[in-house]
């Protein structure tokens, strides 16, 4: 999971696209980078680290132009955590390109080889955001027809990009000299919106969340649809097409869950909202198959959970306490890229208050349970505080399956649910119960906020994916990479050294 802007204006970028970054940083904590425009050229810098540790005064100071992109990395699995592997990347043929991606391709390993074998191009890193960016490029140079690019040209292109890539893409990419290119996968998997300067026409912005756009005075126009390209020119005219030929919309439900900020309108659907109903789904299933439980007091897990937690409470006639105290110096747990790291970090980044714990039965809230980690490490901090019995409960269902999407859950061995009933995991956890949403309720839950919508991917807990090229092959591969046991798919730089190693 990554975080994406892209603005255009009249004015220096560099300040707003940094602004829009910090605004984003929820995203995506392992790298950050910007790109800028001024004429023809590229101002770029990108490293590991947080976005206000990456860029200093003089790094700001060498981003010129009016033009630029942005963006915030979460390391998917395989990524290598390099400055390498940080976005955007630059690719300067047929024509100079920048690209910044959020997801994952589902057939990079496939692509990878036809970039190597048919279209003579090389990628010098394991992403699948620069084999995206070659299948751009290679695209881009079969489209053009004379002398000058034109929007057609970019346009075509874009459908080749369709035809060729497989999985969840959001991007933004600058063509030098011509423009911001923004598209989505034809499943509108994760998410993209424009919105535009009030008071100004020609001044753009291209953005993951509502929340990066907002703040920095841009009206939200619309979300850019499935399947859909977005063109602005350097003097700030849009023209979109639609580029797939077949498209539905399919959301990542997770990213209402989890990932977005609560403060974002997502695909028309405000997060807080569809999270307060979470709450009340929940809160039903409680009432109905829960009422025997003795609770107390219902406590949320900062900061996520919040609003479900407050309206379960209040839907269950429950006091709802803040008792836990959240460093805000310290990184969501649930995005570090690393299991060590994660379960380090719990007791650093929450503290108990034993005011709110001791001798009370406690129901803890929580958006989800992924690998565990986390769960047993709270749960074991409230008995710690005194609490007398303490229940577990996850806003969204078991997840059970990997996420191919771009989220760093790839392998079912991974997953506290797969393959154990409640109870195992309530004694995994060291609960003395678990309650999970039910997810014809969670879809509800969405669907009661924005009703337009029709269908979600909710692969992690039902492993079903919308892309239909994932099956049980495919995830073994993914296990096997993971595990170590199955290298991760060959950059072209390699694929040159084995060919040269068979001479």
């Amino acid at each position: 999971m990554c975080g994406i802007v892209g603005i255009v204006s009249s004015q220096p970028v560099n300040q707003p696209l940094y602004d829009s970054l910090q605004l984003l940083q929820h995203r995506g904590q392992d790298a950050a980078g910007i790109v800028t425009m001024d004429g023809s050229m590229f101002h770029m810098h990108k490293n590991l680290g947080m976005v206000r540790d990456v860029f200093r005064t003089r790094d700001m100071r060498n981003l010129l132009g009016n033009t630029g992109i942005a963006h915030v990395r979460y390391p998917t699995a395989g990524s290598a955590s390099s400055p390498a592997e940080a976005q955007p990347f630059y690719v300067n043929s047929p024509f100079g390109i920048v690209l910044a991606h959020n997801g994952n391709l589902t057939n990079t390993a496939t692509l990878q080889r036809e970039l190597f074998m048919d279209d003579l191009r090389h990628v010098n890193t394991g992403s699948d955001s620069e084999v995206l960016l070659n299948v751009l490029a290679h695209e881009l140079q079969e489209a053009v027809h004379g002398h000058r690019l034109t929007v057609d040209d970019v346009f075509n292109a874009v459908v080749g990009v369709h035809r060729r890539c497989k999985g969840a893409y959001a991007v933004v990419a600058m063509i030098a000299g011509f423009g911001l290119l923004a598209f989505r996968d034809p499943n509108g998997i994760r998410p993209l919106l424009i919105g535009q300067m009030q008071g100004d026409a020609g001044e753009w912005i291209i953005a993951s969340e509502s929340v990066a756009a907002e703040p920095l005075g841009y009206k939200v126009v619309r979300d850019v649809l499935p399947g859909e390209a977005v063109l602005i020119t350097l003097g700030g005219e849009l023209h979109s097409r639609q580029c797939a030929s077949a498209t539905r919309s399919t959301p990542c439900i997770f990213e209402y869950v989890y990932f977005a900020r609560p403060d974002s309108i997502m695909d028309g659907a405000s997060i807080y909202e569809a999270r307060l109903r979470m709450g009340e789904y929940l809160a039903e299933k409680i009432l109905r198959d829960f009422s025997h439980l003795p609770i107390d007091v219902v406590i949320p897990i900062p900061d996520t959970s919040r609003p479900s937690a407050l309206q379960l409470a209040s839907r269950l006639g429950l006091p709802y306490r803040e008792g836990f105290i959240k460093n805000r110096y310290i990184g969501r747990t649930f995005i570090m890229p690393g299991q060590a790291s994660r379960k380090r970090s719990v007791r650093q980044k929450l503290n108990a208050m034993p005011l709110e714990f001791k001798d009370r039965n406690v129901l803890l809230v929580d958006d989800s349970i992924v690998r565990g980690t986390t769960s047993r490490e709270i749960i074991q901090m409230a008995r710690d505080a005194g609490a007398r019995a303490v229940y577990f409960a996850s806003a969204s269902p078991p997840v059970r399956f990997p996420n191919v999407y771009g989220i760093d859950m790839p392998t079912r061995s991974e997953l506290l649910a797969n393959g154990r009933t409640d109870e195992e995991i309530a004694s995994e956890l060291g609960a003395d119960g678990v309650i999970y949403q039910d997810l014809p309720d969670l879809i509800a839950a969405v669907k009661s906020v924005h009703p337009a919508f029709e269908q979600f991917d909710a692969s992690c807990f039902d492993g079903c994916y919308v892309t239909g090229d994932v099956d049980e092959d495919y995830l073994a591969r993914l296990e096997g990479q993971r595990n170590g046991e199955l290298p991760f798919a060959p950059t072209t730089r390699q694929m040159d050294l084995n060919l040269a190693g068979n001479e």
